[in-house]
């Protein structure tokens, strides 16, 4: 059974930055070679995808986090890391990852609160 882990979330005022890590409890070939993402929930919402690191290195980000989010990993500590800059109140979710994207492995979240 695969075990995930989110942290790095908390209350950050508009702005401000945060840095959430997500790691796994999976073999390193399938951690390096296989597509990674990050979901957000916000109350009443249904969950969506705003970044996804695929196998090949290329990236997708979500229309309202563009700019001002950044997806990476290290396949060594088998964690992936997403950096929030520039943080709004509408950013104000619940926060998963999925290892590897598209399966059934997902943490318990994070929780980012944007507030002034």
């Amino acid at each position: 059974q695969v075990h995930i882990v989110e942290s790095g979330g908390g209350l950050m005022q508009p702005g401000g930055s945060l840095r959430l890590s997500c790691t796994a409890s999976i073999s390193l070939p399938i951690f390096s070679r296989y597509d990674v993402g990050w979901y957000r929930q916000a109350p009443g919402k249904q969950r969506e995808a705003v970044a996804i690191l695929y196998y090949g290195g290329a990236t997708f980000y979500e229309d309202a986090v563009k700019g001002r989010f950044t997806i990476s990993k290290d396949n060594v500590k088998k964690t992936v890391y997403l950096q929030m800059d520039n943080l709004k109140p509408e950013d104000t979710a619940v926060y998963y990852c999925n290892v590897p994207r598209d399966s059934d492995n997902w943490g318990q979240g994070t929780q980012v609160t944007v507030s002034s």
